[in-house]
């Protein structure tokens, strides 16, 4: 079955054809759906395509769904998926693996069609609230949006590449990638799928982000400010300022000065 890009994409991982089909069924109108038989196949689907959200059967012949949730959670390029499992096993102890293992929810068989879809829609709109908390406030951090601990230490780690080399007119997506030893679609791949931004507006942003830690520190001019953050001048710096966070440098040190006091 194949995807609407207009979508978010789930990937089903199922190796009950009858369940597979009845739970597309039930998705497809609001997701883009791809489906595999057992773990191994959905590893390969992930190398290939864009995913949003992996729900996955644990009981699978060849990789079952545990292995896979341990799978992708501990690669670096994919932690940042949420991860559903679905499972006839009502013990506490399979509760506990799968959790254990990352997954986001667990949910028995058999469900409710409607539970399933609550769950991930909270998923899913939990984690853009994440997002668009990121990109309007000048304090919260890029690993405000890690859900996990390995999406954290990638994310210090992308933040410190950035600030690092900040004054670097030719930092892209491509010496990103390069610091971190990742292909350049990869790297795209992960930043947008865990900030809804693309590479070249995050390092935008984080620059941004910096500056504002200084405007409050009130120990540079403006044009000081722009100069550390890579900005040509203290006008761009400005305005670049004010269209992310919808205050001036100097007003967003007033506000928070008062705050302080």
């Amino acid at each position: 079955m194949m995807k609407n890009n207009d979508k978010p994409v789930i990937l089903l991982v199922e190796d009950n054809k009858e369940i597979q089909e009845f739970i597309a069924a039930n998705l497809e109108d609001c997701y883009g759906i791809l489906t595999a038989m057992q773990g191994a196949a959905a590893l390969e689907v992930l190398a290939q395509e864009t995913v949003h959200l992996i729900v996955s059967d644990v009981m699978m012949p060849v990789m079952d769904g545990f292995e896979l949730c341990r799978r992708v959670k501990s690669d670096v390029e994919l932690s940042h998926l949420p991860f559903v499992l679905l499972t006839a096993k009502d013990t506490l102890q399979s509760k506990i693996e799968g959790l254990e293992l990352g997954a986001d929810v667990y949910i028995e068989k058999p469900f409710s069609p409607k539970y399933l879809r609550m769950q991930i829609a909270s998923l899913l709109e939990n984690r853009n609230k994440v997002k668009a908390h990121y990109a309007n406030s000048p304090i919260a951090l890029l690993k405000s949006m890690a859900h996990n601990r390995s999406d954290e230490k990638f994310l210090e780690m992308l933040d410190g590449l950035i600030v690092q080399h900040m004054q670097d007119p030719q930092l892209d997506v491509e010496h990103l990638a390069r610091f971190l030893n990742m292909s350049r679609r990869t790297l795209y791949r992960k930043i947008s799928a865990i900030t809804d931004l693309s590479p070249n507006e995050l390092i935008n942003l984080s620059k941004l982000k910096k500056a504002a830690e200084l405007v409050i520190n009130d120990q540079y001019s403006l044009q000081e400010i722009a100069e550390i953050t890579g900005y040509n001048s203290a006008k761009i710096f400005s305005r670049n300022f004010e269209k992310q966070f919808g205050i001036s440098p100097a007003e967003y040190a007033r506000t928070r000065t008062k705050k302080s006091e």
